[in-house]
């Protein structure tokens, strides 16, 4: 659901959101119609009740809108948003990401601190346990590693166990991740991932939330905030996983929003695996390798995605080795000058636009 137009937002309006946005038993929905209903956040916190309650809102909505707390969360926010690197996207902005924003109950606010560009390049989620074995930890860093490597921004809920392994591994490789917070972005949780959030922001990631900046841990907020790490994402990558997991919810979010879902296998013996073997019987794509992710991943279309395409086959230089002698991914960075972590970033775009494809280690040019 959306506007019928796109007009920027005035300074009286942005309170007038915020204000919307803090209000009890308001969730995107509700927030969508009020401003279908009244064209603005402004005008709607200054309607009689009696409009309030015609739409069908509860009444804690509309007696809380004018209270003290109310303003002063929202005079709060407006001052974050003074601060460089925090930011405020809004739904029906031209700079709210264009995946995210397709899913039926996306955030009507997010707030953002660091780099939030990157939420239109393409995004893979991974997610996995808080108790991870000590394998299920470093199969996701490895492949963490090697997606960030290969372009992708490595999206998760900065959780501890799988998630935060995800999110470190793609920061030690130059990588760029961004953390789904289930709570506002000033009452960070868990604390013990902190420092992994700031070291984020501060290379030039992103950490996110919808809710509030005060908003506390309330365990509902948790399974809420997966369905934009889903949303955001071409796909998401369950690590390791028990059949009671959360991270099942947000496997199952994705493919509901019509998202890509990986799996990786493990021991049958083990009950970390067990919620990752359910998902390959439902239909997950079962993933042992990264090109199980890219091969599943070539058909998709970049919609209004902002990242640049690469450049025409006829002249990329990277085809052109190519043309002459398939290689390795190694051996096109010595060929070609580029640095590792470019070379297999744009020879992700190759495969995913079917102008080269990898079979058995060597990269070969597709002839069209």
């Amino acid at each position: 659901m959306s506007l019928p137009t796109v007009t920027p937002v005035s300074p009286a309006e942005l309170e007038a959101r915020l204000r919307l946005h803090r209000l009890p038993e308001l969730g995107p929905a509700r927030f969508k119609k009020l401003l279908e209903a009244f064209g603005s956040a402004s005008k709607a916190i200054s309607a009689p009740a009696s409009a309030w309650r015609s739409l069908g809102l509860p009444l804690a909505c509309s007696e809380a809108r004018r209270s003290t707390e109310i303003r002063d969360g929202a005079s709060h926010a407006l001052a974050w948003l003074e601060h460089p690197a925090q930011h405020l996207l809004m739904w029906d902005q031209p700079d709210y990401p264009a995946l995210l924003a397709q899913i039926s109950d996306a955030p009507p606010l997010l707030f953002v601190a660091g780099n939030p560009g990157i939420l239109e390049k393409p995004q893979l989620a991974m997610v996995g346990s808080r108790r991870a074995s000590r394998p299920g930890m470093d199969t996701a860093a490895a492949f963490s590693r090697s997606l960030a490597g290969a372009g992708f921004v490595i999206t998760s809920g900065l959780a501890l166990g799988i998630d935060a392994a995800a999110h470190q591994a793609a920061l030690d490789v130059g990588g760029q991740t961004v953390g789904v917070l289930g709570t506002g972005l000033e009452k960070f949780y868990p604390q013990r991932n902190r420092r992994l959030a700031d070291a984020m922001v501060a290379s030039g990631s992103a950490v996110l939330s919808e809710f509030p900046l005060d908003a506390g841990p309330n365990a509902g907020n948790f399974p809420r905030r997966n369905r934009i790490i889903s949303g955001l994402s071409l796909g998401v990558l369950v690590v390791e996983a028990s059949v009671a997991s959360g991270s099942l919810i947000t496997a199952r979010l994705a493919a509901e929003q019509g998202r890509e879902v990986f799996a990786m296998p493990g021991s049958i013996h083990h009950p970390g695996a067990r919620g990752c073997h359910q998902l390959i019987r439902d239909g997950a794509v079962l993933v042992e390798t990264i090109e199980h992710i890219l091969e599943a991943l070539r058909g998709w279309q970049r919609l209004s995605l902002s990242t640049p395409t690469c450049t025409p086959a006829t002249t990329h230089p990277l085809l052109k080795l190519l043309h002459a002698a398939p290689l390795t991914s190694e051996a096109l960075a010595d060929a070609s000058g580029w640095a590792l972590p470019k070379v297999l970033a744009a020879l992700t775009e190759l495969e995913m636009d079917g102008s080269a494809v990898c079979e058995s280690g060597r990269w070969f040019a597709r002839v069209s």
